[in-house]
Protein backbone atom coordinates (compact mmCIF):
# COMPACT_ATOMS: atom_id res chain seq x y z
CA UNK A 1 0.00 0.00 0.00
CA UNK A 2 1.32 3.46 -0.88
CA UNK A 3 0.68 6.18 1.69
CA UNK A 4 0.81 9.77 0.51
CA UNK A 5 0.83 12.93 2.62
CA UNK A 6 -1.43 15.48 0.95
CA UNK A 7 -1.59 19.23 0.73
CA UNK A 8 -5.03 20.33 1.84
CA UNK A 9 -6.86 23.13 3.61
CA UNK A 10 -8.53 22.82 6.98
CA UNK A 11 -10.98 25.23 8.61
CA UNK A 12 -9.70 27.87 11.02
CA UNK A 13 -10.46 28.12 14.76
CA UNK A 14 -10.74 24.45 15.50
CA UNK A 15 -8.47 21.48 15.95
CA UNK A 16 -9.57 18.30 14.26
CA UNK A 17 -8.68 15.73 16.91
CA UNK A 18 -9.64 12.62 15.00
CA UNK A 19 -10.99 12.89 11.49
CA UNK A 20 -13.83 10.87 10.08
CA UNK A 21 -13.04 8.15 7.57
CA UNK A 22 -14.16 7.63 3.99
CA UNK A 23 -14.34 3.89 3.38
CA UNK A 24 -14.95 2.22 0.06
CA UNK A 25 -15.41 -1.48 0.74
CA UNK A 26 -14.04 -3.71 -2.00
CA UNK A 27 -13.53 -7.42 -2.63
CA UNK A 28 -9.74 -7.34 -2.30
CA UNK A 29 -8.87 -3.95 -0.81
CA UNK A 30 -10.22 -0.98 1.12
CA UNK A 31 -9.56 2.59 0.19
CA UNK A 32 -9.51 4.76 3.33
CA UNK A 33 -9.03 8.48 3.76
CA UNK A 34 -8.13 9.46 7.32
CA UNK A 35 -7.98 13.10 8.26
CA UNK A 36 -5.28 14.22 10.70
CA UNK A 37 -5.18 17.23 13.04
CA UNK A 38 -3.59 20.64 12.51
CA UNK A 39 -4.10 24.15 13.80
CA UNK A 40 -2.80 25.70 10.60
CA UNK A 41 -5.50 25.67 7.95
CA UNK A 42 -2.90 25.84 5.17
CA UNK A 43 -0.53 23.17 6.49
CA UNK A 44 -0.34 19.68 5.00
CA UNK A 45 -1.68 16.97 7.25
CA UNK A 46 0.85 15.59 9.70
CA UNK A 47 1.54 11.93 9.25
CA UNK A 48 -0.36 9.46 7.05
CA UNK A 49 -3.51 11.07 5.75
CA UNK A 50 -4.48 9.37 2.53
CA UNK A 51 -4.14 5.78 1.51
CA UNK A 52 -4.60 4.58 -2.03
CA UNK A 53 -4.30 0.88 -2.79
CA UNK A 54 -2.26 0.16 -5.90
CA UNK A 55 -2.18 -2.84 -8.19
CA UNK A 56 -5.15 -4.58 -9.81
CA UNK A 57 -8.34 -2.48 -9.80
CA UNK A 58 -10.96 -3.56 -7.29
CA UNK A 59 -14.73 -3.31 -7.72
CA UNK A 60 -15.98 0.15 -6.78
CA UNK A 61 -18.23 0.58 -3.75
CA UNK A 62 -21.80 1.01 -4.96
CA UNK A 63 -22.79 3.51 -2.25
CA UNK A 64 -19.98 5.88 -3.24
CA UNK A 65 -20.54 5.35 -6.95
CA UNK A 66 -24.16 6.39 -6.38
CA UNK A 67 -23.00 9.86 -5.28
CA UNK A 68 -22.23 10.70 -8.91
CA UNK A 69 -25.25 12.65 -10.14
CA UNK A 70 -24.61 12.15 -13.86
CA UNK A 71 -27.11 14.87 -14.70
CA UNK A 72 -26.54 16.04 -18.26
CA UNK A 73 -28.00 19.45 -17.36
CA UNK A 74 -25.64 19.98 -14.40
CA UNK A 75 -23.66 23.13 -15.21
CA UNK A 76 -21.27 22.41 -12.33
CA UNK A 77 -20.04 19.28 -14.10
CA UNK A 78 -17.90 18.81 -17.17
CA UNK A 79 -17.59 15.72 -19.34
CA UNK A 80 -20.03 13.15 -20.69
CA UNK A 81 -22.79 12.14 -18.29
CA UNK A 82 -22.16 8.50 -19.24
CA UNK A 83 -18.36 8.64 -18.90
CA UNK A 84 -16.95 5.46 -17.33
CA UNK A 85 -15.18 7.46 -14.62
CA UNK A 86 -16.62 10.23 -12.45
CA UNK A 87 -14.43 12.33 -10.21
CA UNK A 88 -16.36 14.25 -7.53
CA UNK A 89 -14.42 17.24 -6.22
CA UNK A 90 -15.18 18.93 -2.87
CA UNK A 91 -13.55 22.36 -2.92
CA UNK A 92 -13.46 25.86 -1.45
CA UNK A 93 -12.66 28.89 -3.61
CA UNK A 94 -10.50 30.31 -0.80
CA UNK A 95 -8.41 27.15 -0.43
CA UNK A 96 -4.94 27.64 -1.98
CA UNK A 97 -4.50 23.91 -2.55
CA UNK A 98 -7.79 23.82 -4.45
CA UNK A 99 -6.39 26.64 -6.57
CA UNK A 100 -3.21 24.67 -7.12
CA UNK A 101 -5.23 21.70 -8.36
CA UNK A 102 -7.35 23.95 -10.60
CA UNK A 103 -4.36 25.63 -12.21
CA UNK A 104 -1.91 22.74 -12.47
CA UNK A 105 -3.72 19.39 -12.54
CA UNK A 106 -7.25 19.92 -13.81
CA UNK A 107 -6.12 21.14 -17.27
CA UNK A 108 -4.11 17.91 -17.67
CA UNK A 109 -7.12 15.81 -16.71
CA UNK A 110 -9.30 17.75 -19.14
CA UNK A 111 -6.94 17.09 -22.05
CA UNK A 112 -6.13 13.50 -21.18
CA UNK A 113 -9.52 12.16 -20.11
CA UNK A 114 -12.47 14.58 -20.13
CA UNK A 115 -12.04 15.60 -23.76
CA UNK A 116 -11.75 11.91 -24.72
CA UNK A 117 -14.99 10.92 -22.98
CA UNK A 118 -13.27 8.88 -20.26
CA UNK A 119 -13.74 11.20 -17.28
CA UNK A 120 -16.48 13.41 -15.92
CA UNK A 121 -15.71 15.95 -13.18
CA UNK A 122 -18.53 16.94 -10.83
CA UNK A 123 -17.96 19.94 -8.57
CA UNK A 124 -19.28 20.13 -5.02
CA UNK A 125 -19.13 23.38 -3.06
CA UNK A 126 -17.51 22.76 0.30
CA UNK A 127 -16.80 26.18 1.86
CA UNK A 128 -14.75 25.90 5.04
CA UNK A 129 -13.49 29.37 5.80
CA UNK A 130 -16.51 31.46 6.65
CA UNK A 131 -18.62 34.06 4.91
CA UNK A 132 -16.32 34.83 1.97
CA UNK A 133 -16.00 31.12 1.14
CA UNK A 134 -19.79 30.79 1.24
CA UNK A 135 -20.30 33.89 -0.90
CA UNK A 136 -17.82 32.60 -3.46
CA UNK A 137 -19.64 29.27 -3.56
CA UNK A 138 -22.97 31.03 -4.07
CA UNK A 139 -21.41 33.15 -6.83
CA UNK A 140 -20.26 30.00 -8.59
CA UNK A 141 -23.79 28.64 -8.42
CA UNK A 142 -25.16 31.94 -9.74
CA UNK A 143 -22.70 31.86 -12.64
CA UNK A 144 -23.75 28.27 -13.30
CA UNK A 145 -27.35 29.39 -13.70
CA UNK A 146 -26.12 31.17 -16.84
CA UNK A 147 -23.87 28.27 -17.87
CA UNK A 148 -20.71 30.11 -16.87
CA UNK A 149 -19.65 28.16 -13.79
CA UNK A 150 -16.38 26.82 -15.17
CA UNK A 151 -15.46 30.21 -16.59
CA UNK A 152 -16.10 31.72 -13.13
CA UNK A 153 -14.13 28.84 -11.55
CA UNK A 154 -11.12 29.62 -13.74
CA UNK A 155 -11.26 33.34 -12.98
CA UNK A 156 -11.60 32.77 -9.23
CA UNK A 157 -8.62 30.42 -9.20
CA UNK A 158 -6.54 32.31 -11.77
CA UNK A 159 -4.35 33.80 -9.07
CA UNK A 160 -3.54 33.25 -5.42
CA UNK A 161 -5.80 35.33 -3.17
CA UNK A 162 -5.47 36.16 0.51
CA UNK A 163 -8.19 34.50 2.52
CA UNK A 164 -10.90 36.59 4.22
CA UNK A 165 -9.44 39.93 3.15
CA UNK A 166 -12.25 41.07 0.86
CA UNK A 167 -11.00 39.22 -2.21
CA UNK A 168 -14.43 37.57 -2.40
CA UNK A 169 -16.59 40.52 -1.44
CA UNK A 170 -19.77 41.01 -3.46
CA UNK A 171 -18.16 43.72 -5.60
CA UNK A 172 -15.19 41.48 -6.37
CA UNK A 173 -17.47 38.54 -7.16
CA UNK A 174 -19.47 40.67 -9.57
CA UNK A 175 -16.22 41.75 -11.23
CA UNK A 176 -15.19 38.10 -11.54
CA UNK A 177 -18.55 37.27 -13.08
CA UNK A 178 -18.06 40.01 -15.67
CA UNK A 179 -14.59 38.70 -16.50
CA UNK A 180 -16.02 35.18 -16.79
CA UNK A 181 -18.51 36.40 -19.36
CA UNK A 182 -21.70 36.04 -17.31
CA UNK A 183 -24.17 37.80 -19.63
CA UNK A 184 -26.82 39.09 -17.20
CA UNK A 185 -25.15 40.62 -14.16
CA UNK A 186 -28.40 41.74 -12.54
CA UNK A 187 -29.69 38.18 -12.72
CA UNK A 188 -26.34 37.03 -11.31
CA UNK A 189 -26.81 39.31 -8.30
CA UNK A 190 -30.35 38.02 -7.77
CA UNK A 191 -29.27 34.39 -8.02
CA UNK A 192 -26.35 35.07 -5.67
CA UNK A 193 -28.82 36.00 -2.94
CA UNK A 194 -31.44 33.38 -3.75
CA UNK A 195 -32.87 30.69 -1.50
CA UNK A 196 -32.34 28.20 -4.32
CA UNK A 197 -28.58 28.83 -4.31
CA UNK A 198 -28.48 28.42 -0.52
CA UNK A 199 -30.31 25.12 -0.86
CA UNK A 200 -27.87 23.82 -3.47
CA UNK A 201 -24.95 24.84 -1.29
CA UNK A 202 -26.43 23.08 1.73
CA UNK A 203 -26.94 19.93 -0.33
CA UNK A 204 -23.25 19.81 -1.27
CA UNK A 205 -22.14 20.49 2.29
CA UNK A 206 -24.39 17.79 3.74
CA UNK A 207 -23.02 15.29 1.25
CA UNK A 208 -19.42 16.14 2.09
CA UNK A 209 -19.89 16.14 5.86
CA UNK A 210 -21.81 12.88 5.57
CA UNK A 211 -18.70 11.32 4.02
CA UNK A 212 -16.41 12.73 6.68
CA UNK A 213 -14.75 15.39 4.52
CA UNK A 214 -13.10 17.99 6.77
CA UNK A 215 -10.46 19.49 4.48
CA UNK A 216 -10.17 20.54 0.86
CA UNK A 217 -9.69 19.61 -1.85
CA UNK A 218 -11.09 16.10 -1.45
CA UNK A 219 -11.99 13.78 -4.32
CA UNK A 220 -13.80 10.56 -5.08
CA UNK A 221 -12.72 8.84 -8.29
CA UNK A 222 -15.38 6.19 -8.93
CA UNK A 223 -15.57 5.78 -5.17
CA UNK A 224 -11.83 5.87 -4.44
CA UNK A 225 -10.93 8.77 -2.12
CA UNK A 226 -7.99 11.09 -2.71
CA UNK A 227 -7.22 13.93 -0.30
CA UNK A 228 -5.33 17.07 -1.16
CA UNK A 229 -3.61 18.60 -4.17
CA UNK A 230 -1.71 15.42 -4.91
CA UNK A 231 0.80 15.20 -7.78
CA UNK A 232 -0.86 14.90 -11.17
CA UNK A 233 0.38 11.32 -11.49
CA UNK A 234 -1.79 10.30 -8.53
CA UNK A 235 -4.89 11.38 -10.45
CA UNK A 236 -3.69 9.79 -13.68
CA UNK A 237 -3.21 6.49 -11.87
CA UNK A 238 -6.62 6.71 -10.19
CA UNK A 239 -8.47 7.53 -13.41
CA UNK A 240 -6.71 4.79 -15.37
CA UNK A 241 -7.44 2.21 -12.66
CA UNK A 242 -11.07 3.28 -12.45
CA UNK A 243 -11.49 3.15 -16.23
CA UNK A 244 -9.96 -0.32 -16.31
CA UNK A 245 -12.26 -1.52 -13.53
CA UNK A 246 -15.31 0.01 -15.24
CA UNK A 247 -14.41 -1.70 -18.50
CA UNK A 248 -13.97 -5.04 -16.73
CA UNK A 249 -17.33 -4.66 -14.98
CA UNK A 250 -19.06 -3.81 -18.24
CA UNK A 251 -17.54 -6.82 -19.98
CA UNK A 252 -18.60 -9.11 -17.13
CA UNK A 253 -22.21 -7.86 -17.19
CA UNK A 254 -24.11 -9.46 -20.10
CA UNK A 255 -26.84 -6.79 -19.85
CA UNK A 256 -24.44 -3.94 -20.54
Amino acid sequence: MTVRTPSSCRPDRRRIIAGAVLVAAAATAAFALTLGGSDDGDSPARGPAAAVETGAPAPADESLLALARRDASDTLAVGRADAPVVMIEYSDFQCPFCGQFARETKPELMRSYVDKGILRIEWRNFPLFGEESEQAALAGLAAGRQEKFWEFHDVAYAEKRERNTGEFSEDRLVAMARTAGVPDIERFKTDLASVKARGALARDQEEGYGLGVTSTPAFLVNGTPILGAQPAETFHEAVKAAAKAAKAAKTADPHE
